[in-house]
C-alpha cells in the first residue's frame, strides 16, 4: 500500500515567514489608509556633530514610512521589483531573496505595522547617512494560495541605515531582532 502524501506547502509557510522575520530582518507593513500606524519620533537634537534640519527630519520620516509601505506591497504581491524606489544595497538584496523564497513556496505575507517608535542614533557630519532604531509593533499574516494559514503579533527593534539619493532617503541596511515577551514586558514598565 502506498502511503498518502500531503501538500507540504502549508507546513512550510509558517517557518519560512518566521525566518523572514528573524533572519532577514523583514517586517514590512502595508496598511490601508484607515489603519495608519501610530508614529512616535524622539528628539533629534543631539544625534551627531551637526544638527538635523527640519526639512531633513520631515523627508527622512516620510521616506522611511513609505519604505514600509513599499515592502508590504512587495511581500503581499511577491514582487521584489517593487522595492526599487526605497531600498538599495544589502537591504534590497536580502528582502528580494526572501520574497523569491516565499514565491517559490507559493505563499504571501501581509504585514500590518501598528506602531513605530523611532529614535535617530547618528547623523553623519557630511549628511550622507542617518542611523536609527525603530521599535515596531506589527501583525504578520501568512497566506497559502490566498488562504490564511497563520497570524502572529510581533514587537521588534530595527536598526536602519538610510542614505540620501537624488530625490529621497533610501534604506541601505535593515536589521531586526524580535523582542522576547520578557523584554517587551520590561520595556512597557
Amino acid at each position: 500500500m502506498i502511503p498518502a502524501t500531503r501538500n507540504p506547502r502549508p507546513l512550510l509557510a509558517i517557518p519560512v515567514a518566521l525566518a523572514v522575520i528573524l533572519l532577514c530582518g523583514v517586517s514590512p507593513g502595508q496598511t490601508p489608509a484607515a489603519e495608519t500606524p501610530s508614529v512616535h519620533i524622539a528628539s533629534m537634537d543631539a544625534v551627531g556633530p551637526r544638527a538635523v534640519e527640519e526639512q531633513t527630519k520631515s523627508a527622512l520620516i516620510q521616506d522611511y514610512l513609505h519604505a514600509w509601505q513599499t515592502m508590504g506591497t512587495a511581500f503581499d504581491q511577491n514582487r521584489p521589483d517593487v522595492l526599487q524606489p526605497y531600498f538599495v544595497g544589502i537591504a534590497r538584496d536580502q528582502l528580494s531573496n526572501t520574497i523569491r523564497d516565499q514565491q517559490a513556496l507559493g505563499i504571501q505575507t501581509l504585514y500590518r505595522d501598528e506602531s513605530h517608535d523611532i529614535r535617530v542614533l547618528f547623523y553623519s557630519p557630511e549628511g550622507l547617512s542617518i542611523q536609527l532604531i525603530d521599535t515596531v509593533d506589527l501583525e504578520i499574516e501568512v497566506r497559502d494560495n490566498g488562504k490564511t494559514v497563520g497570524t502572529q503579533h510581533v514587537r521588534t527593534n530595527y536598526v536602519v541605515l538610510l542614505t540620501p539619493t537624488e530625490s529621497k532617503w533610501k534604506v541601505r541596511i535593515f536589521q531586526s531582532g524580535v523582542q522576547s515577551p520578557r523584554e517587551a514586558e520590561s520595556a512597557a514598565n
